[in-house]
């Protein structure tokens, strides 16, 4: 047995933008308990946008909790335009001195990672988790 592999999670003080939907919230409800865990006070930029056409957002309830004792800030979206402006928002403010998570369907991830690309975010800011089989 071996522990995790690869690059999905919060591992330094860059701004952070958490990008997910559907079944995508786990590994983020995991770094976000994380951070809550180790909150010092100190002020860290993450930012989870969480899109669902439905507005069936699981764990809202702890993330809103978490949102409101650290510096956590949390967006629930039901648009692809929406959710565009805010990745735009974050790219505007951060650029490639930002993180970027995207965590979701493989063709979410795709979407995604692709629209980031084309909006000049390098690839290695690019940080994928893509759950195939829906």
């Amino acid at each position: 047995m071996s522990g995790p592999v690869g690059s999905f999670y919060l591992k330094d003080n860059h701004p952070s933008l958490l990008i997910t939907g559907g079944i995508g919230i786990t590994p983020f409800r995991s770094m976000v308990k994380q951070v809550e865990a180790e909150w010092n006070g100190v002020e860290k930029q993450i930012k989870l946008l969480y899109i669902d056409s439905k507005k069936s957002y699981l764990f809202k309830n702890e993330f809103d909790e978490v949102a409101n004792k650290t510096s956590i800030s949390v967006t629930y979206l039901d648009t692809r335009e929406n959710l565009h402006q805010e990745i735009d928002k974050f790219a505007n403010l951060n650029n490639n001195d930002g993180n970027y998570f995207i965590a979701g369907s493989k063709s979410m991830v795709d979407s995604i990672s692709t629209y980031l690309l084309n909006n000049n975010i390098s690839k290695r800011n690019i940080k994928k988790d893509a759950f195939y089989g829906y």
